[in-house]
């Protein structure tokens, strides 16, 4: 076993004689209505202990029925008094000194809570007023009743559409009433390609109601696949997908507008990562190592071939890989590199730096993905480990490289601090060839750039420049001091700092201007598309299917007719296949591959025990690309399907290294998922202190069930609640955890999924 530092055991349990001692150490606020707090506090002779539970997003007031289970160890309960106290400070006795010599409570107790807020954090308060006898309180949950939220669910018929540009598409925008009461939502639109707006007809609806929602496209909207966002807004916020698909326009040729949002949320998740793991993501910690998953995670759903380059020499002991990713087709002898540090500084979580340079990366890198232009210059793309400790992970990334491979390079472009508050508009070797592009979008803004004197051999591009590889980059400035011309220029304030944060624990996603952020990630795109892009739009195609959906009686069989269509460049050969059918269901072709602007005959048949419900079956076409559409199969009259499972097959965790998932398939649920889903968790660990546990649903949402807790605590056998009720219930859950420390491995044994327990 190893070494611990001491004083994290001190802090689990204090214990003052006839005083009242808290746990430092408090279970992790929960979502939903209920929780559980498993750390074992200790009881002392004539003390008073407490052990919290924190409520968060509990829509409803307590019930009249709350309960309350409860298990103390301690070998006379006739000591005891047991009280819970609510978030304001009312108290609620469960046991008071009865049972005299028995041992240890083990009940559930039942408390009408109905007067009390929800929302907060919640005590099991412990009291013992007589000597030789000690305990713990080893568990207790608060399953506080409350009634369903109202709430609702949104979807779009059809769930795609293909239009000319300079044309419009149109679908039903369909909305539920799911729980308590009908609502008002107000409807809106994102994700749309230049050019293209959105109109709701109407615009707001009572929630069971439904709208037009009409999109139109200008002459000069790029041809491409879009997903558009549909979101609902009320008491909460659902949303739904449409796949737009736009024939004749640019093709992906012209440099796209990169969403702000999106570059945003990534930051938002960087934040989240360093709070969730002691506040940084230095090179060497658990916020860097998470960084990489999720920038990984990303990419590789994207479609990106992506490698984690682990730094053997020159690095800080410990320090986390690099994350390089590549992006198929275009001249491998002719290679552009797009590249951020991803590590922070111990300081703080690390936001302008460099989570604004990784995440305005990561977004251009997707939209690349989500476009697919046809490609005339090899594009790769890099985030780097230790660059606060030195360029550690660039410098050895550089010296790794063969001759040939650093002679086919040709630019480096860096992007470090893009989001500074008072930033200023710098550019590395602003004169150079290599940053021709760069300073020609910042021009066309009318910016008026500046050589970055201040970042020079400061970041990345120094490892490449000194390697005899041309480099460039945009920077919005760090600790230097903002001139009185330069605010005239570029506003903000004279003679303050460029990032009042930098290196500090106020590097935040509130230290990040949105300007200053947007117009270096469309620059990025910029440079990308005229460097790498072909200026000519490549072969392309659409895919859709009609009917979008069908009914069938298990044993039987139904048809639909999935059309393609050339969008650019010459017609080509597609393969056609089908997924997401349920058990005892298959489906053919006829024919099997297409040219493009031909169609085929799509027959799905069932037998007699294939699972009832409906079933979104993805239809690919895959050709130089592949394109989808969506079939909704609904199955009658067959064996029913199933709203939980179980995986008891074993997978083994590594030791401080990739997150390792186990699946579980949910098919022919028809019911919603519940705000109270239930996950039983078996792991064998030594210490559940290194794990992260979480649930990811089918579309991806992660739900953190477990967060390093436990310290050195053997195993996990918990059963957990998840608040899921957004989620589609059909389709591949899995359950994912990842040992974020060394010396300690251990094994997933078996969890279980409960969509829709019983109350």
């Amino acid at each position: 076993m190893r070494r611990r530092p001491l004083l994290s055991s001190l802090l689990t349990t204090v214990v003052v004689a006839a005083s009242m001692a808290i746990p430092a150490a408090s279970a992790a606020p929960l979502a939903g209505c209920s929780g559980t707090n498993d750390g074992d506090v200790a009881i002392g002779d004539n003390t008073t202990v407490e052990s919290p539970i924190t409520i968060t997003d509990c829509a409803s007031a307590p019930s009249a029925t709350s309960t309350v289970p409860v298990k103390i160890v301690h070998t006379y309960i006739g000591d005891l008094a047991v009280t819970l106290v609510a978030p304001d400070g009312s108290t609620y006795p469960l046991h008071n000194h009865t049972g005299g010599s028995a041992d240890n409570i083990d009940q559930t107790y039942t408390v009408n809570l109905s007067s009390e807020t929800s929302n907060g954090t919640w005590k099991l308060r412990v009291n013992d007023n007589a000597a030789n006898d000690v305990g713990r309180i080893d568990s207790w949950s608060l399953n506080l009743g409350a009634t369903p939220a109202n709430d609702f669910s949104v979807a779009v018929s059809p769930a795609s559409g293909s239009v000319a540009a300079g044309s419009a598409a149109s679908t039903t925008v369909q909305t539920q009433t799911t729980s308590g009461q009908a609502q008002t939502v107000q409807l809106t639109a994102s994700g749309l390609p230049s050019g293209a707006t959105a109109a709701f007809n109407p615009a707001s609806v009572t929630t069971g109601s439904n709208s037009s929602l009409t999109i139109s496209t200008s002459a000069s909207t790029p041809a491409g696949t879009y997903p558009v966002t549909i979101q609902a807004a009320g008491a909460t916020t659902r949303t739904a997908t449409y796949t737009l698909t736009v024939t004749g326009g640019g093709g992906g040729v012209q440099p796209p507008d990169i969403d702000i949002t999106a570059v945003k949320a990534h930051l938002n998740a960087f934040g989240t990562i360093a709070s969730q793991n002691g506040g940084n993501r230095r090179s060497t910690s658990a916020g860097y190592r998470a960084s990489v998953t999720y920038v990984k995670d990303k990419l590789t759903a994207a479609g990106f071939t992506v490698t984690e380059q682990p730094c053997t020499s020159g690095c800080t002991t410990g320090a986390g890989p690099n994350v390089i990713a590549e992006w198929p087709g275009g001249n491998a002898n002719n290679v552009y590199m797009f590249g951020a540090h991803l590590d922070g500084v111990s300081a703080g979580p690390g936001i302008n730096d460099n989570a604004t340079g990784s995440s305005a990366l990561l977004e251009t890198a997707i939209v690349l993905a989500r476009l697919n232009p046809a490609m005339l210059n090899k594009v790769r793309f890099a985030w780097w480990t230790d660059e606060e400790q030195g360029l550690n992970g660039s410098r050895f990334y550089v010296s790794q490289l063969p001759s040939a491979e650093r002679t086919k390079i040709k630019t480096y472009h860096n992007f470090d601090m893009v989001g500074s508050v008072n930033g200023g508009y710098f550019i590395n070797n602003i004169n150079s060839t290599q940053s021709t592009h760069m300073k020609a979008y910042w021009d066309s803004l009318s910016l008026s750039p500046e050589e970055n004197t201040e970042g020079r051999n400061r970041s990345d591009d120094a490892s490449f420049t000194n390697a005899g590889i041309p480099a460039s980059g945009y920077a919005m400035g760090a600790s230097a001091t903002k001139t009185t011309a330069q605010a005239n220029k570029w506003g903000g304030s004279a003679g303050s700092a460029f990032d009042p944060c930098y290196h500090r624990a106020c590097d935040t996603t509130a230290n990040v201007s949105d300007t200053h952020l947007n117009r270096a990630v469309d620059g990025i795109a910029y440079t990308l598309w005229k460097s790498a892009v072909s200026p000519t739009p490549g072969a392309d195609f659409s895919v859709s299917v009609s009917p979008t959906s069908g009914s069938v009686t298990a044993g039987s069989s139904v048809s639909a007719t999935v059309s393609t269509a050339t969008v650019s460049g010459d017609p080509q050969t597609v393969q056609l296949s089908a997924s997401g059918l349920p058990s005892g269901a298959t489906a053919s072709f006829n024919p099997a591959s297409v040219t493009t602007g031909g169609s085929s005959t799509l027959t799905i048949s069932t037998t007699a025990s294939a699972v009832n419900g409906t079933f979104p079956v993805t239809i690919t076409a895959t050709g130089t690309g592949s394109r989808t559409a969506t079939y909704n199969l609904t199955i009658t009259g067959g064996g029913g399907g199933s709203c939980s499972g179980t995986n008891p097959n074993d997978v083994a965790i590594p030791d401080a290294g990739a997150a390792v998932d186990s699946d579980i398939v949910i098919s022919g649920c028809s019911a919603t998922p519940s705000t109270v889903t239930r996950v039983a968790v078996n792991i064998r660990h030594t210490y559940i202190g290194d794990l992260t546990v979480a649930l990811i649903a089918p579309d991806g949402t992660a739900y953190t069930l477990h967060n390093r807790s436990g310290g050195s605590t053997d195993n996990i056998n918990q059963t957990y609640t998840a608040n899921v009720s957004s989620e589609a219930a059909n389709g591949t859950w899995k359950l994912r955890v990842r040992d974020l420390a060394a010396q300690d491995v251990g094994t997933i044994d078996t969890w279980s999924l409960d969509l829709n327990p019983a109350s």
